[in-house]
């Protein structure tokens, strides 16, 4: 248990219903028992389980997380179970009704691992905080002036286009006229052969 590394936890740390929690099947494995046997655990202390430590997932949540995850979860638990859902209270408290050694140790590596998500969340690194800002900063500017050169480019070919198009209707008029049969000035001769 000593080697289960922090991040390792953390990625079986889910959001459901606006609550860091992580599922019965996941917590069984670090605790090494079968989960209907900490299920069974829960369910004889129930009085310890309130909603806000432990609920179970509705279908179309395990669904949804199923197809969002479908690779791990589908592999870690049976179609047909819909997994409980612990909070880190239910978590915390599933250290005091399984008893072992691991499933303390396992506990106290969730508990921190809760801890850090939350510590994340509400103090992210300021050094990459402020580097994320910068690179949005010059991105935005970088943008703005591909737009500005681009509706200047635009206005110009637009004026361009505008003086050929004023150019073709030119040369269309001058060559109306040059194609005009023109009526013949001069004498008329007329042909011996006929007359």
């Amino acid at each position: 248990m000593q080697n289960m590394e922090l991040e390792q936890i953390q990625r079986n740390i889910y959001e459901i219903r606006s609550q860091r929690v992580m599922l019965d099947f996941d917590l069984a494995a670090l605790y090494q028992v079968e989960t209907r046997v900490l299920n069974q655990a829960v369910k004889r202390n129930l009085k310890r389980f309130p909603e806000d430590f432990v609920f179970q997932l509705t279908k179309s949540e395990w669904e949804n997380m199923s197809s969002q995850f479908v690779m791990t979860l589908r592999s870690k638990r049976p179609k047909t179970a819909i997994p409980l859902a612990f909070t880190e209270h239910g978590v915390v408290m599933l250290s005091s009704i399984l008893r072992s050694d691991i499933a303390i140790q396992a506990s106290i590596f969730v508990v921190r691992a809760f801890v850090a998500i939350r510590q994340l969340i509400l103090n992210p690194p300021v050094g990459q905080m402020a580097e994320l800002e910068r690179q949005v900063r010059e991105l935005r500017e970088y943008i703005e002036d591909v737009f500005t050169d681009y509706n200047d480019i635009n206005e110009d070919t637009r004026m361009q286009l505008e003086l050929i198009n004023q150019s073709l209707a030119e040369l269309q008029a001058k060559k109306r006229i040059e194609d005009r049969p023109r009526r013949r000035i001069g004498y008329i001769i007329e042909d011996k052969e006929n007359g």
